[in-house]
């Protein structure tokens, strides 16, 4: 199985991608097309000419990639992808070979932590929009990071169900200090997720925004309140 996971920043992406590749069974692939939307979109990114240099940024390479065999030695390969990164003319064939499941997250959430890590950020930035595109083009099996957290062993169990694969408690924790499939960006973006060793508890309260995060936050939520319709459900949801 090929699974193309599809997530904006800051949700709960790189915990997943840890889950996936604890399973011993999954080859991952951390942002395949990163290197490639950096150097076509010219997005001054933190650490951008490094990721450029150290990643291919060719997106027929990338895609070639995505549609080839599972890598050697292993029966799937899970590829967490973003939205955003897909820019128009990058190829997207490879796709429809895949299984695709989309990770959502509230937007005051993604964009409280986004604006600690990258300011000013648009909801183009954010790939709210390009998201609801792509899951009304592929189709696919939506999961909201706000329910993963509050019961990680029953909406692991229900999104493999969902996709045809078999759970396994292997997926609840990992090694602390990161992966080594992460991209050279972790050491920005990844801090959290290196201490931990698996999923962390429920989410408290939704950050208060004010101002332009507010103003980001209306345009957001109707691309989340789209997905959230289709998505496994277990917890209530967010507050709005």
């Amino acid at each position: 199985m090929k699974i193309a996971m599809w997530s904006g920043p800051r949700n709960l992406s790189t915990a997943m991608m840890y889950a996936f590749a604890a399973r011993g069974d999954c080859a991952v692939w951390d942002e395949p097309f990163y290197a490639a939307y950096l150097k076509e979109s010219g997005s001054d990114h933190p650490l951008a000419d490094e990721i450029i240099a150290a990643h291919e940024s060719d997106p027929e390479t990338v895609a070639a990639r995505c549609a080839g065999p599972v890598p050697e030695g292993k029966k799937h390969h899970y590829m967490k992808q973003m939205p955003h990164h897909m820019l128009d003319g990058f190829p997207m064939d490879w796709a429809a070979n895949c299984t695709h499941v989309h990770l959502i997250r509230h937007p005051a959430r993604v964009i409280a932590s986004y604006g600690a890590k990258r300011g000013n950020a648009t909801l183009e930035d954010l790939g709210f929009p390009q998201q609801v595109a792509l899951f009304d083009r592929l189709g696919g099996i939506v999961i909201d990071s706000h329910d993963i957290r509050a019961n990680p062993r029953k909406m692991l169990q229900e999104l493999c169900a969902a996709i045809g694969l078999d759970f396994t408690d292997r997926m609840l924790e990992w090694p602390a200090g990161g992966h080594a499939s992460d991209g050279i960006w972790a050491r920005h973006w990844y801090g959290a997720i290196h201490a931990s060793t698996g999923f962390a508890g429920a989410e408290g309260a939704l950050p208060d925004l004010t101002g332009a995060d507010a103003a980001l936050l209306a345009r957001a939520m109707p691309c989340y309140d789209h997905l959230r319709r289709h998505a496994l459900l277990s917890a209530a949801p967010d507050p709005a």
